[in-house]
């Protein structure tokens, strides 16, 4: 049950990446939901999308 909920956070955030804000909020709901290993795996996810969209970048503060 809980990799289904990483596989939907990570389908959300694809899909609000569009907006950094809400990126930022889905990230930090994402941080209170998944398991620590789970956020270790979101974090590489995230970094390699911030490649791709560059304005997503603030929301890696979340990440430290």
């Amino acid at each position: 049950m809980a990799r289904a909920m990483f596989e939907y956070t990570k389908t959300i955030l694809d899909k609000v990446s569009f907006d950094a804000v809400l990126f930022c909020k889905e990230v930090k709901k994402a941080l209170t939901r998944l398991l620590p290993h789970e956020i270790e795996e979101l974090k590489i996810w995230i970094v390699s999308l911030t490649k791709q969209n560059p304005e997503l970048n603030q929301c890696l503060i979340y990440l430290n």
